[in-house]
């Protein structure tokens, strides 16, 4: 196989944070591959791109006819708490070229701002829904190192009910809606950052990146 797969980094909220390489490698490739073709169309559309977004499930197929196919998530870096990981494994055995695009990644994006302690951390990714998830907020909570994990808005109050539970005397940050208009980092204890979105139910909207200080 000598197909070439491009792992691009795209915005996680604001369009203007998206590479000049980004760009080109887009314009550049035979197809997008992508987790949303209607979201990656917007996105292309937006910077008048007309290379056609196709499903991941196609990207082998299209590697093994010597396609040039650049690789993209809903938002961020591809492969950072996403399913992409198994098909640049799938590709790289088969013998693709791969190459990397890096840009925004809503991970180092809140680490930048953090104002807590995380110099050295564990990363969650998102948290399971059901099975295991109290379990994790028990190895947090006796945890040396800054954790790290994102949140939805549907499951933040819960996330902080827990941390409250096993982590009661640890800072915990939230980081919402990063690189967007509302953007906002919280910082306090479980107990002060559950009375804080309960009075504004505003606050639990947008995607966290959630971090708990490290001891």
């Amino acid at each position: 196989m000598s197909g070439k797969l491009s792992v691009v980094a795209t915005p996680i909220g604001n369009l203007e944070d998206i590479t000049l390489r980004a760009l080109r490698v887009l314009k550049e490739a035979d197809f997008v591959a992508c987790e949303n073709i209607a979201n990656t169309r917007k996105l292309l559309s937006h910077f008048d791109i007309h290379t056609p977004a196709i499903a991941d499930s196609k990207v082998l197929g299209l590697l093994a006819q010597d396609k040039h196919v650049a690789l993209v998530s809903d938002a961020g870096t591809p492969n950072v708490s996403d399913p992409g990981g198994e098909l640049v494994a799938k590709a790289r055995a088969a013998g693709a070229q791969i190459e990397t695009i890096p840009g925004a990644s809503a991970l180092p994006a809140a680490l930048a701002i953090a104002g807590i302690r995380a110099p050295h951390f564990v990363f969650y990714g998102f948290l399971p829904q059901k099975k295991g998830r109290e379990k994790l907020f028990k190895e947090i909570a006796k945890e040396e190192r800054a954790s790290i994990f994102f949140e939805s808005p549907h499951r933040i109050m819960k996330a902080l009910d827990s941390l409250q539970k096993n982590a009661p005397d640890r800072r915990i940050g939230l980081y919402r809606e990063l690189t967007k208009l509302y953007e906002e980092a919280l910082i306090g204890t479980p107990t002060e950052l559950l009375a804080l979105l309960e009075n504004d139910s505003n606050k639990q909207k947008g995607e966290f990146v959630v971090i708990v200080e490290g001891e």
